[in-house]
């Protein structure tokens, strides 16, 4: 019986879906018990080696390669690049949130990409700023694509950037990450949620992560929606190297070993003087750095 390679789309209570990188066809695949033994399971996006006997339904894992990347919320492994979805209304932009989710993404150095979803809301000059403000804080760091699956603006410039790439969308509830993949590719018939009134936040509707294939070429992981984020794995010493522009400072401290926090001579806190650094992005590094750093005391 020949072994065949497939990638992991959707993960079971015992068992997993693989489809197979030849033929795209979909195998329900059990686990041996000596994976279970040395505690070993495959997630969404792991590269296997599989076997099946044509006298059963069913194939069996054989091997779970190497992978190249892994992100622990969502859980998938093997991305070519992160696809951060936010709006500025309905729900409202978490800053703190989208930069928690960038670092992240940076320690696993996948590109990154964001979508700025349900601009057909912003009717108001105000909403309309905020829109531009974010645009210009981000913008130079990142492609940032406005869209909206009413107007449909900017969709083939997001297709165009998930074609023939493992991708995850991220991002917090409510902000249309499902609509958005539905109306990408009307196959995948994914339910779309809506905005809670009275929480003004979104209602779940993702409950698992799983890899879906789009008809023009690629994959995508639709995941569960959050409002935080652990931040596990990430130092606070290595914080400063997932602000990307951070690096172009980076260096010119008074103090080698600047935190970017509270030393005097910081090369950064000047930049973000002199507005070459945005002030929120400084600020929400400060507070992650915190987090992490009160994180670890507790676990001293």
């Amino acid at each position: 019986m020949s072994w065949r390679r497939g990638i992991v789309v959707r993960f079971h209570s015992d068992m997993v879906t693989v489809q197979d990188l030849e033929t795209n066809q979909k195998v329900n695949c059990f686990l041996p018990g000596r994976f279970k033994l040395q505690k070993i399971r495959p997630i969404v996006g792991d590269y296997v080696e599989y076997s099946k006997d044509q006298s059963y339904s069913y194939g069996r894992i054989e091997n779970i390669l190497k992978r190249k990347n892994e992100l622990y919320r969502p859980r998938v492994a093997n991305l070519d690049q992160l696809v951060l979805v936010t709006s500025i209304k309905e729900p409202q932009v978490d800053l703190i949130v989208v930069d928690k989710i960038i670092a992240l993404a940076e320690k696993e150095k996948l590109d990154i990409v964001i979508v700025l979803n349900k601009t057909d809301l912003l009717v108001s000059d105000e909403e309309k700023k905020d829109m531009e403000r974010f645009i210009e804080i981000y913008g130079k760091i990142y492609p940032v694509i406005p869209t909206s699956k009413i107007t449909k603006n900017n969709l083939d410039r997001l297709k165009s950037c998930l074609k023939n790439k493992v991708s995850t969308f991220a991002g917090p509830s409510g902000v249309g990450k499902s609509s958005l993949l539905n109306v990408l590719d009307p196959k995948l018939k994914l339910r779309e949620g809506e905005i809670s009134r009275k929480l003004g936040r979104g209602k779940h509707t993702t409950t698992y992560a799983e890899l879906l294939y789009f008809d023009f070429g690629g994959y995508i992981v639709d995941t569960p929606g959050f409002s935080s984020l652990e931040l596990r794995g990430i130092k606070k010493d290595e914080l400063r190297h997932y602000f990307k522009e951070f690096l172009g400072f980076d260096g010119f401290c008074q103090f080698s070993n600047c935190s970017h926090t509270v030393e005097p001579g910081c090369a950064i806190k000047e930049a973000v003087e002199k507005e070459q650094i945005s002030f929120s992005r400084y600020t929400n590094y400060c507070q992650i750095y915190k987090e992490i750093e009160d994180s670890s005391l507790k676990l001293q």
